[in-house]
């Protein structure tokens, strides 16, 4: 019987291509989107419990004063706080491409020491004292005030060298800044961090793109009892509540589901996008069955003749359009998980495409098959010999 249904899959061999093709286009489509939702889920779920993010409690593009770091260090509880600056800055070798730049203070390193490693790293010209539990590879960053800090995969990308100087047109900090590479990190399996970060000295920001001011973006806090999180939160905030600046501390994981939610309803208007595309294909596909059906509809009655019950024709239809909707959905998920996962996006850096996504679609494309073949199936088992016989379209 399954000969009987890849013969009449291929009897006309440019209806069932295209209506492959139609199955693919849009189940590509469906993963594509997919892969953004789930680019930002993981952009959310990146941060860590132990770590709480401290913000200007308005917008997240307003600064806190630097001396608010003293004041919250001082709380019970409270291991180490350092801090983080977006900075923004576009490449002028590749002025599309959005990656993330910070400027970070010399507790940043030994906060997030258990996130990243260095795999290349200058040697200092001299010896220098570095704060405690810092990589004593960073001891050539450690004394150059422009020196920066690299994604691995961003520095293989940018085919850059150390000691190289990189030059970084402004955004928010106008003006051009040159940066020396003087290390080069690879992010750990746990780590928060991806893996085409650029990381340089916050004084250097403050110096020249702050006029001296002593401000920043984000205080990061180190907690190393994480079920006193909230309690540390809620007293850093009560601590600047009356202040001109006030903050809002969550969660580092909570930060970044805030980041995302700075997006409105993207996530929402793309799943609804999906969904129509998935109602699309179905009427494709439906139509494509009824069609397919209708031709042959003196050729069931023979079939029956010959001895073939009624649900040996319904299961012939339906599988038939299960194979030829699971055929373009399992080609549309692989090109999606092994041709979009990892590649470039912007903000995010890359694609993340998660293996739910992509079994989504395969179910999703034999689901299709199942309901989009049922009613002609169920016509074509409920036909009768005679009927069918004297038929002529």
């Amino acid at each position: 019987m399954l000969s009987l249904v890849f013969v009449n899959l291929f009897r006309n061999k440019m209806r069932t291509f295209l209506t492959l093709a139609s199955v693919f286009v849009a189940l590509f489509l469906f993963s594509s989107l997919g892969a953004i939702l789930d680019t930002f889920q993981a952009a959310a779920d990146s941060g860590s419990r132990e770590r709480l993010a401290v913000r200007h409690a308005i917008s997240l593009t307003n600064f806190l004063p630097g001396f608010y770091k003293s004041q919250i260090v001082a709380i019970p509880g409270v291991k180490r706080v350092c801090t983080q600056t977006w900075f923004g800055g576009i490449d002028p070798q590749d002025r599309k491409a959005m990656k993330q730049r910070f400027a970070v203070d010399d507790d940043f390193w030994p906060m997030y020491r258990k996130d990243f490693t260095l795999v290349q790293w200058s040697e200092p010209q001299a010896a220098v004292s570095l704060p405690p539990e810092t990589d004593p590879h960073l001891a050539a960053y450690w004394m150059e005030r422009n020196a920066c800090v690299v994604g691995a995969d961003l520095f293989r990308e940018r085919g850059w060298k150390l000691g190289q100087t990189i030059h970084l047109e402004g955004t928010l900090f106008r003006g051009t800044w040159d940066f020396v590479i003087r290390g080069v990190y690879h992010k750990t399996e746990d780590g928060t961090w991806s893996d085409d970060l650029i990381l340089f000295h916050n004084e250097y920001l403050q110096e020249r793109g702050l006029g001296g001011r002593d401000l920043v973006g984000v205080f990061k806090v180190e907690i190393p009892d994480k079920s006193q999180s909230a309690t540390i939160a809620k007293q850093i905030d009560v601590l600047f509540e009356n202040s001109d600046n006030a903050t809002l501390t969550q969660s580092e994981q909570a930060f970044g589901a805030g980041f995302i939610s700075m997006f409105g309803n993207v996530p929402f208007a793309l799943r609804m996008i999906g969904f129509a595309v998935v109602f699309t294909i179905l009427v494709i596909s439906a139509n494509t069955m009824v069609m397919a059906v209708r031709e042959r509809t003196s050729e069931i009655g023979v079939l029956k003749t010959l001895g073939f019950t009624d649900g040996a024709i319904f299961g012939m239809v339906v599988a038939e359009a299960a194979i030829l909707t699971t055929g373009g959905g399992l080609l549309a998920a692989a090109v999606a998980k092994f041709g979009l996962d990892h590649a470039p996006f912007p903000i995010f850096n890359t694609l993340t495409i998660t293996w739910t996504t992509v079994l989504t679609a395969v179910g999703i494309a034999v689901g299709l098959g199942v309901v989009s073949g049922f009613i002609p199936a169920w016509q074509a088992s409920r036909l009768r010999i005679v009927d069918a016989l004297r038929r002529v379209d």
